[in-house]
């Protein structure tokens, strides 16, 4: 789905597809093309995708991280385009102050309490038993019925 589909639907449902408002999107690529003017070579075919469109298509993949092969068939790009755009956006992203969240040190010196649960969910290998024939009680066949 381009960004000219998407941009006429409401608030809500805008922020159900891609994962951010509309206001949040606007100031992500104002962002995103501030920095591209000022990093872009004037050499090279310039990209197919509008600015709105590599945005999207990274918060797509952020969003609901399906394969590139998926991203680049349902926007009819190359696998290796899609991986280009996203890394490039990702690494813009990366510096913009806008959208750090707090380091660990403001939410110390916070005045809310946070309280935390911690499950450990991890996976761990049952035991079971080798399979030797040493170790297996033979029975008696009129036994087994």
């Amino acid at each position: 789905m381009s960004y000219e589909q998407i941009k006429s639907l409401a608030p809500e449902l805008f922020k159900r597809y891609c994962g951010v408002k509309p206001d949040t999107f606007a100031r992500i690529c104002e962002f995103v093309r501030d920095q591209l003017q000022r990093t872009q070579k004037k050499s090279g075919r310039p990209c197919k995708l509008s600015v709105e469109e590599q945005v999207l298509l990274t918060l797509e993949y952020w969003r609901e991280y399906p394969t590139q092969f998926h991203i680049a068939k349902r926007w009819q790009l190359s696998e290796a385009t899609v991986s280009r755009t996203i890394v490039k956006i990702e690494n813009l992203l990366a510096n913009c102050s806008d959208l750090k969240l707090p380091g660990k040190k403001v939410l110390r010196h916070s005045e809310n309490a946070f309280e935390f649960v911690v499950l450990d969910v991890t996976e761990t290998p049952i035991e079971r038993p080798k399979k030797n024939s040493d170790d297996i009680t033979a029975a008696r066949k009129s036994g087994t019925r």
